[in-house]
């Protein structure tokens, strides 16, 4: 049954104008994945990462830095909707700051970096079908963006979800666009190649790529990390932070004892029965900011050599097909992490990065932060924390976890965090303008809507 699946899947993708190159990339997951692979890495198989060199103390002249950043490319994440915070658009179009989105500063940063460096710095975009159009709509206000001919963005992958009885295409006819899922962030491997892409840099005399999530705007373009990963000569890089208790559900890298090989785990590669040492950051002390750095050359040697296959690990995710509908069928979707790549190359790296490289927005608690008076926006579009320790913030689910319903209750500008360690609102508050908050301060629930009304102090 589950070979007639296979061959339903790979029909329906050709039918959809599936590359052949993600066919076979699909193909090689669902084998897997009737194998009975799960993806599961047993902690006494691997060891943790302890001593990563740091960006810190490397010794990077200015010349070696902008020399290579003058042969990198910045590849941004795009295909996210952002659906878990209620949007129904690319999720970098959400305003963060002065009236400006996600996209609008990661194209600050780009052009920025192009100046102080006199650098072509391309920048092209992983779009979705999903966040295409309305991503290339917004850049059409920047049409300084464009470097030669190269194209602002290519497209991602799509595959069909799987039913977790027999394995074949799940059919929703209510909503067919529910039937299809993405593949992961590891779809940026056979896409690149098989968009042209990645061709085009290269016979371009681009080297390198950065690449990151497009809601992480501390990822800004760094011609020092660039200078290092050249200088380095390896194929791949990874930059990871040092943990804290905040960080427990983020993959990190390990090394497995079989080879000595770096690799990357997450939670879905984790068993019910070591997430306790999967979330002690202590026995793991680095987490993997999904920032990470290519030898373009490299790539594409290694790509063409496994036909646009790379093998990483699967994840297999257990999902309902309509995820609103928990009674909707149980499927599979299979997705891969860019960053397990770090197990395919020889002599792949980890470097130790400031925190401040990591400022990704998965809910409106890191919304409220980035928009407060807690981070500066500068010039050249970094943004700067204000303070020697970021206030914790916990928004009520209930009234604040879709972006709609934030913005209905903090209609104006966010309260000022500068002075506070935490902020925990429960309940339905709503906040007028030019309100403080001073040290640690719980705003409980009331069983009715409240509202902290203009220029309140909250002190903890």
């Amino acid at each position: 049954m589950s070979h007639d699946g296979l061959a339903r899947a790979q029909q329906v993708m050709t039918d959809a104008g599936v590359h052949p190159t993600a066919i076979q990339v699909f193909s090689h997951y669902y084998e897997e994945l009737e194998g009975g692979a799960t993806g599961v890495i047993l902690e006494d198989s691997i060891r943790p990462l302890t001593d990563p060199p740091s960006l810190e103390a490397a010794d990077i002249d200015e010349e070696t830095a902008r020399e290579a950043l003058g042969r990198t490319v910045v590849i941004k994440l795009n295909g996210g909707l952002g659906t878990s915070m209620g949007m129904s658009k690319a999720k970098t179009l959400l305003p963060v700051r002065d009236g400006k989105s996600f996209l609008d500063i990661v194209v600050q940063q780009v052009l920025a970096a192009r100046e102080r460096h006199g650098v072509r710095l391309p920048l092209l975009l992983m779009d979705s079908f999903n966040t295409q159009a309305d991503t290339l709509a917004a850049l059409e206000g920047h049409p300084e963006l464009a470097v030669d001919d190269l194209p602002l963005d290519f497209l991602q992958s799509q595959e069909p979800k799987l039913r977790t009885d027999d394995l074949t295409p799940v059919a929703w006819p209510d909503d067919p666009q529910l039937e299809w899922c993405p593949p992961g962030h590891g779809d940026l491997y056979p896409s690149v190649l098989s968009s042209g892409i990645l061709k085009a840099l290269l016979d371009r005399g681009f080297r390198y790529a950065t690449v990151s999530n497009g809601d992480n705007l501390g990822a800004s373009p760094d011609a020092r990390l660039a200078g290092w990963f050249a200088s380095s000569g390896a194929p791949y890089a990874a930059e990871v932070c040092q943990r804290t208790a905040m960080d427990r559900k983020g993959g990190h890298l390990a090394v497995r004892k079989e080879d000595g090989q770096l690799i990357l785990r997450d939670t879905a590669q984790t068993a019910d029965d070591e997430m306790v040492h999967f979330t002690d950051e202590h026995r793991h002390p680095f987490f993997h900011t999904n920032n990470l750095w290519l030898d373009l050359q490299r790539l594409h040697d290694e790509l063409v050599a496994r036909d646009g296959v790379l093998g990483l690990p699967l994840i297999r995710n257990v999902k309902t097909v309509d995820p609103k509908n928990a009674d909707s069928p149980e499927v599979y979707q299979i997705e891969s992490a860019m960053g397990a790549a770090v197990e395919v190359f020889e002599g792949a790296q980890a470097i130790e990065v400031p925190r401040s490289r990591f400022l990704p927005v998965k809910t409106t608690n890191e919304l409220m932060l980035l928009r407060s008076d807690v981070y500066d926006l500068r010039e050249d579009g970094t943004l700067v924390m204000q303070v020697d320790k970021a206030p914790v913030i916990s928004l009520d689910s209930r009234h604040f976890k879709r972006i709609g319903d934030f913005e209905q209750r903090v209609p104006g500008d966010v309260p000022s965090l500068r002075d506070a360690t935490s902020l925990t609102v429960e309940g339905d508050w709503s906040f007028g303008d030019d309100v403080v908050v001073k040290g640690a301060v719980t705003l409980p629930d009331e069983g009715e809507p409240r509202r902290v009304e203009d220029g309140a102090v909250l002190q903890g």
